[in-house]
């Protein structure tokens, strides 16, 4: 019974936080950890319409984590189908010559670097943002993390089982990271917002500011972003206000763009 129980406290997190607009302000950061590995970047640049549509991977990574979250049985199947039918041909062997590495979009290494940059970009600014009886549930949250790699090709057991292994994990993988002109290009694009719906480039550019300022500074500098006093203000601001914001806002206005992307959901079914 107190497994159940754990186990219901886990999904209840999960659901409540997952929601809110707030955390929307780290996408722009948890894309750029996924651009900054070289087999996600170098399969992005390749096989997705990145460059001309930069924002569709935002739309399709939220509906995934609000459809998982929130979502009815249903939309949990297309999101879970719709990803795995759009990774099933991404691959690519390694080229010397070009120096570029093998990759698989079914590798659940690289599902599990995808999950970690979500769940690591979601503390990050939960922890700025949200109440404290809510940001301070790290542990149960991030064990509910881990059905964001679960749901596709990642075993279990690839999610590290605490959050100081976690911990390792990440920064272990950062170390690993590399930028190509290629990648800074994608990046530039993300924040442009070419073919986004209005409420979503009406934020980019204070994403823009607050992924500058949130980045781990390594990956930062390899994209060639300065964390200027002016950025950084602004940065402060906007947490400020997302801060405040979801203490008084009512929860159907800080849920709204969860409603918006689960239509899109239901769209594609």
């Amino acid at each position: 019974m107190e497994a159940n129980t754990d186990a219901q406290v886990e999904r209840e997190l999960f659901t409540r936080l997952a929601p809110e607009a707030g955390l929307l302000i780290g996408a722009g950061r948890a894309i750029l950890l996924q651009l900054a590995h070289p087999q996600i970047g170098l399969a992005i640049a390749t096989h997705s319409d990145f460059a001309s549509n930069p924002l569709s991977r935002l739309i399709h990574t939220l509906g995934y984590i609000y459809a998982l979250s929130n979502g009815t049985p249903e939309q949990q199947r297309t999101m879970v189908d719709y990803v795995n039918t759009a990774h099933q041909p991404v691959h690519g062997t390694r080229n010397p010559d070009q120096e570029t590495p093998a990759y698989s979009a079914l590798d659940p290494r690289l599902q599990l670097w995808v999950a970690a940059t979500l769940y690591d970009s979601a503390r990050v600014i939960a922890a700025e943002i949200l109440p404290k009886a809510e940001s301070s549930d790290n542990v149960d949250l991030y064990h509910q993390y881990a059905r964001l790699g679960d749901a596709l090709q990642m075993p279990a057991h690839f999610w590290p089982d605490s959050l100081s292994e976690f911990d390792e994990y990440f920064d272990r993988t950062l170390s690993t990271l590399s930028v190509t002109p290629q990648i800074r290009s994608l990046a530039d694009e993300l924040f442009l917002g070419r073919n986004a719906p209005w409420w979503i480039r009406i934020g980019l550019p204070v994403m823009r500011d607050v992924t500058i300022a949130q980045l781990p500074p390594s990956v930062r500098e390899q994209f060639g972003y300065e964390l200027s006093p002016k950025v950084a203000k602004r940065s402060t601001r906007v947490i400020s206000f997302a801060r405040f914001a979801t203490g008084v806002l009512p929860k159907f206005v800080r849920h709204a763009p969860m409603r918006m992307l689960l239509r899109h959901v239901d769209q594609m079914g």
